[in-house]
């Protein structure tokens, strides 16, 4: 029963674009791995960009930085 967790950060993906992935990881594991679809879990968490950092600094002050350029 296999259990996959996406994580973004909120910058307003869609629900068709969840949807997608969704689709697109099912797929994925029923091709690879033979695993029935309606075994398989697909979780989507959702985190702020305050809440996200890459190399010491969080997403939002690096998108900030980056507009800023």
């Amino acid at each position: 029963m296999p259990y996959v967790n996406i994580r973004v950060t909120r910058e307003g993906v869609s629900a068709e674009q969840k949807l997608a992935l969704i689709e697109g990881v099912t797929d994925l594991l029923e091709h690879v791995l033979n695993k029935k679809p309606a075994d398989t879990f697909v979780v989507i968490d959702e985190v702020d960009t305050d809440n996200w950092g890459v190399n010491r600094e969080s997403v939002t002050s690096r998108r900030r930085r980056e507009a800023a350029q």
